[in-house]
């Protein structure tokens, strides 16, 4: 399994984190719960590690719901009491009340658009945008599609959703291929 060029963000010596790299980053997401799942994530991570949050996974997993927008949307001032006392989770408040911010939000788009993935895939002409970088500093932080797409969530309501968060979502639901040029998952993924 360690003998593949892999992205060079990827730790060797996390098993977790070379699955998450092998079977989930940059795959096309088309399925709106993926997409709230990541975007919920994604939004958690700010100013954090990604590899602080995909350990805590499991705990979102269960604190919101299996990741359902329907049910994390009628979360109140309770949940998230509960939730501030949770080790599992990222405690804070703030990033706790978007998540369930953004939950009405996600499925205000939904009921606009259809899907939240009608609504996201708009962004990048409904096929994943693909870069060629060679290193990890040629990959960028954020994109002028990343820039549009946080703009228009804002205005719509969504907290802790950046250009860079935005974009950081983006690679991981596959709207953006970049994968570096001699990681094995590059081809597959084309």
């Amino acid at each position: 399994m360690n003998s593949l060029c892999r992205c060079p963000w990827v730790d060797l010596d996390k098993p977790d984190y070379i699955r998450y790299h092998d079977q989930e980053w940059g795959v096309p997401v088309r399925d709106d719960r993926t997409q709230f799942e990541f975007l919920l994530l994604e939004s958690a991570q700010a100013g954090l590690s990604w590899y602080t949050v995909l350990r805590k996974r499991e705990n979102y997993r269960k604190a919101f719901a299996d990741f359902d927008p329907a049910v994390v949307a009628d979360f109140g001032e309770p949940e998230i009491e509960k939730m501030l006392q949770n080790p599992g989770l990222i405690r804070n408040r703030a990033k706790l009340a978007a998540a369930v911010n953004n939950a009405r939000q996600f499925l205000a788009l939904q009921e606009e658009f259809g899907s939240f993935c009608e609504y996201i895939w708009r962004f990048v002409d409904g096929k994943p945008i693909v870069n060629s970088p060679r290193t990890l500093k040629e990959i960028p932080a954020t994109s002028k599609e990343s820039d549009a797409l946080s703009k228009d969530m804002k205005q719509r309501g969504f907290k802790f959703i950046g250009s860079t968060i935005i974009y950081a979502h983006m690679q991981a639901t596959g709207l953006v291929n970049d994968h570096t040029l001699d990681c094995f998952r590059r081809a597959e993924l084309l």
